[in-house]
């Protein structure tokens, strides 16, 4: 009887009514759905946005920490200049040093979750910075003379792609050779 006097009340309503009544919920849920799935989107599609570019001051002995050596080039961090940043990317000084006595300096970072390095400035023997032509991200490589940023990359600065640590666990696990992957 219940579900009689339902169809009842149901049909009590004009049929205009009623094609309104469904229509209305039908607007209400296609809204609803339409606003999850933007708000989706628009987390999915936020475009990043780096911080400010503030370099360091130049690299000391004392500070450097050695964390590659490929035969020809031995490689370290300033451990004053490394920081974890606001936008996820890991910066920091890198000194090259040649067998062959020659040294390089450079400002670079590293983004976890896109496994990108980055070229900011290179030092110049007097402590100042020359900034960089290279305004772009670029892919990391395990291949050819760039292997450092791979070494950091995966056994120091990133679990996944998130940041390992803040900076002070990262200069730790680099002072103390304790990589995050195991072979």
């Amino acid at each position: 009887m219940k579900q009689n006097r339902r169809s009842e009340l149901h049909l009590a309503l004009p049929l205009p009514k009623r094609i309104l009544a469904a229509l209305a919920l039908s607007g209400l849920t296609q809204l609803a759905l339409a606003a999850t799935s933007r708000d989706i989107e628009e987390e999915v599609n936020k475009e990043w946005q780096e911080i400010a570019l503030t370099l360091p001051a130049a690299p000391v002995a004392e500070n450097l920490l050695a964390f590659y050596d490929s035969g020809s080039q031995a490689f370290f961090i300033d451990a004053k200049s490394l920081s974890v940043n606001s936008d996820g990317s890991v910066r920091y000084t890198l000194v090259s040093n040649s067998s062959g006595g020659a040294k390089n300096i450079s400002y670079e970072g590293i983004r976890c979750q896109t496994g990108e390095k980055k070229l900011y400035a290179f030092g110049r023997s007097d402590g100042s910075w020359s900034n960089s032509r290279r305004d772009q991200w670029e892919r990391i490589s395990d291949a050819g003379a760039n292997k450092q940023h791979n070494t950091l990359f995966y056994d120091y600065f990133c679990e996944g792609k998130s940041t390992a640590g803040k900076a002070e666990q990262i200069i730790t696990r680099i002072k103390h050779k304790q990589v995050l992957k195991s072979f």
